[in-house]
């Protein structure tokens, strides 16, 4: 079986748990027998590609009928965005694509036959452009190549993976990582989600990261249920080996938060939580770990608590600085007001840490071993800091069965749920084409 599967991020260029999720899973679809074409906007060249055939959009010259570029024209010019679509980026990018942030492609420019588009594979000002000439690209792919199922992650690829159907007649998987809703509760950017839908609505199957965004999947976008299914994420135990020796260089107790420091996220009840501890115990430092448009924001309020003595804020971690980080961590908070699945939950029990969850996300629905809270009572999440770095018992029984219980949660797991969507799809094809 080959799939031809579109992706916008591939390790180690990710910003967040939309580029290790497609890399855990692709990894597994190999022990499925599986021949993945893994499609990004740009490649830089040091992304490992032992096993995975990788094709970067740069290097695809266009190949696409005159009616198919006049569909894909008319769609995305109906669409107008003035603003940046998914701020993952932190203030000093922010200002850097703002100041410099315009297009210099028009449609007008774009031919139809033997011409190299260029990609940033960024989320910047430009990000609706990349996204329609990355579906010229889905085209073009989906014309000239030979595959079984088309497998589109996120809505940044929608457009692509619904190209490449239409130009092959292949059946669509859409895997949804996260929502509109997540990314903007009730200030949901209309461009992005008439996108979602559409691709919700072309795909054959759609495979949610959990019954959390199934059910988002359903009530928000109308779409039939019956062809909506909940595959859950993993983790990847190889990527912590060797971390469990590292030495902190502090001897208080520390408190982790890795994550974009955005709306979604929650960092703002992280701080008022680390804020109640510190009045209770002050042999403890406070780490947010990450960027994204709320990062001077959640500065300036350390400052107003007048807690920055306890608290550090690391910037974006790539590579082996994650799993160094939770090798140095005692306690692992996510406070998501509302998180698709969340993959760094699994990474810190991984690494033997005990996790805080928010209720609202995904990653809830399949650990035990874990505390959950509700993302806005900060007076539970405190306690619940406070109990685990107090209590030598409590810390003790999260270590350890929370590392057994993350450790059957494998990628190859999730691939052979996702394979055998992959096998029902192709076969009813294969029958209705008898």
């Amino acid at each position: 079986m080959k799939v031809l599967m579109f992706g916008w991020e591939f390790p180690p260029h990710i910003s967040g748990g939309l580029g290790t999720a497609c890399y855990g899973l692709t990894k597994g679809m190999l022990k499925q027998d599986v021949e993945i074409i893994f499609v990004v906007p740009k490649s830089h060249g040091d992304e490992d590609q032992s096993q995975i055939k990788l094709v970067s959009a740069e290097e695809v010259p266009l190949s696409i009928e005159e009616k198919d570029f006049k569909y894909f024209k008319e769609y995305f010019q109906y669409i107008e965005i003035e603003s940046v679509l998914v701020p993952y980026v932190d203030p000093v990018e922010y200002e850097k694509w703002k100041d410099g942030g315009s297009s210099e492609y028009s449609w007008d420019n774009v031919v139809t036959t033997n011409q190299t588009l260029t990609f940033s594979g960024e989320y910047g000002f430009d990000l609706l452009g990349e996204v329609s000439r990355y579906a010229l690209i889905g085209a073009s792919l989906g014309e000239r190549n030979d595959f079984d199922i088309i497998h589109a992650h996120d809505w940044l690829t929608y457009p692509a993976g619904i190209a490449a159907k239409r130009v092959s007649g292949k059946p669509l998987v859409i895997h949804v990582h996260a929502t509109e809703f997540d990314r903007s509760g009730v200030n949901v950017n209309p461009a992005v989600f008439e996108i979602e839908k559409k691709g919700m609505e072309m795909a054959d199957t759609v495979v949610a990261v959990s019954h959390w965004t199934r059910e988002i999947v359903i009530s928000k976008y109308g779409i039939d249920p019956a062809k909506v299914f909940t595959v859950h994420n993993a983790v990847d135990f190889s990527e912590a080996d060797g971390m469990n020796s590292v030495n902190k260089s502090v001897r208080e107790k520390i408190v982790t938060f890795l994550g974009r420091i955005t709306f979604q996220k929650g960092p703002e009840y992280f701080i008022e939580a680390a804020n109640k501890v510190i009045s209770r115990d002050k042999n403890v430092r406070f780490v947010m770990a990450g960027n994204g448009d709320m990062m001077n924001r959640m500065i300036r309020r350390v400052a107003d608590l007048n807690i920055s003595t306890h608290f550090h804020f690391t910037g974006f971690l790539k590579g082996d600085d994650v799993p160094r980080m939770f090798a140095m961590s005692d306690v692992y908070v996510m406070p998501s007001v509302s998180e698709p699945f969340g993959i760094s939950p699994l990474e810190a029990m991984r690494s033997s840490v005990p996790v805080i969850i928010s209720k609202q996300s995904g990653v809830a629905e399949i650990l035990n071993h874990a505390i959950k809270v509700d993302f806005w009572d900060v007076d539970a999440i405190a306690d619940s800091i406070y109990g685990i770095l107090n209590y030598n018992a409590l810390s003790s029984t999260f270590k350890k069965y929370g590392q057994e219980e993350v450790f059957n949660l494998k990628w190859e797991n999730a691939a052979a749920e996702v394979k055998k969507l992959y096998d029902q799809k192709i076969n009813e094809y294969k029958n209705f084409n008898i």
